[in-house]
């Protein structure tokens, strides 16, 4: 099942996706992760042209892993890390499909990085990984925005990962979706620059859920970005980002200049 935030007008409402459209639900999407829902076929239909898709989640922190992909590690030549390594991006970096991506002006080398979202369904501290799946409400798509060339000279990563419309997320929330073996890809202007699939990760969702949950309470609508493949590259003002996991969809964006 696939939920979704959108915008008719002015009014933000809660749907789920079917038969190419959508149609609202009365309540909030992590609310109806797991829903019984009836006749939907006699609610409103809206065509998804026709909205304003909203990023599907507002969580209060974004956590992310860097170096996760064994064939990325590769690339760079690096050892395997021995446990997952962590940064946080600040919410106001969420952004939503086709919402521009602002290049700031004291960037020089501006990075996509394509991710499969963990959305956490309900609080969770000190869980184990064979409960993780308990506390997933479902699985979205990321684009790790960094200025790199300010990740280079700060020597650490919060300035250029923190950016506001660094953290592009969306279409929606799928919420019958085995993340452990789903191709990911991202093409920049058309060309594909990454493609690889989550078995390449070293550490996998339910691990990653369990090492994060005892360092920090994660909250309902929270975010885990679970890494990025090989083929990371710079992006330009114009260019259009798209980011696509097998069975969730694309996440399209366009770089604006400041």
């Amino acid at each position: 099942m696939r939920l979704i935030r959108f915008k008719t007008g002015t009014e933000e409402k809660n749907g789920v996706v079917v038969n190419g459209g959508l149609v609202e639900i009365p309540h909030s999407l992590l609310e109806a992760s797991q829903p019984p829902f009836d006749d939907l076929e006699r609610k409103e239909f809206y065509s998804l042209d026709d909205v304003n898709i909203l990023p599907p989640v507002q969580p209060s922190k974004v956590v992310c892993v860097g170096l996760n992909y064994r064939d990325h590690a590769q690339e760079l030549n690096m050892d395997l890390p021995e446990e997952p390594i962590l940064f946080i991006k600040p919410p106001t970096t969420v952004i939503g499909p086709d919402n521009p991506i602002i290049y700031p002006p004291q960037c020089h080398q501006l990075d996509y990085e394509a991710e499969l979202a963990v959305v956490i369904g309900r609080e969770t501290r000190f869980t184990s990984k064979n409960d993780a799946r308990d506390h997933i409400a479902g699985y979205t798509i990321l684009n790790d925005v960094t200025a790199r060339d300010l990740q280079r000279k700060d020597g650490q990563w919060t300035r250029a990962k923190s950016f506001d419309t660094f953290c592009p997320i969306g279409p929606w929330i799928e919420t019958d979706m085995d993340p452990s073996h789903q191709d990911i890809s991202l093409k920049l202007n058309g060309e594909v620059k990454q493609n690889s699939n989550t078995e390449n990760m070293i550490f996998s969702v339910e691990e990653l859920v369990e090492f994060i949950s005892h360092i920090m309470t994660l909250n309902q609508g929270d975010i885990i970005a679970t890494g990025t493949p090989p083929g990371v590259g710079s992006m330009n003002v114009e260019d259009i980002v798209e980011v696509k996991i097998e069975g969730i969809g694309t996440l399209s964006n366009k770089i604006k200049g400041y």
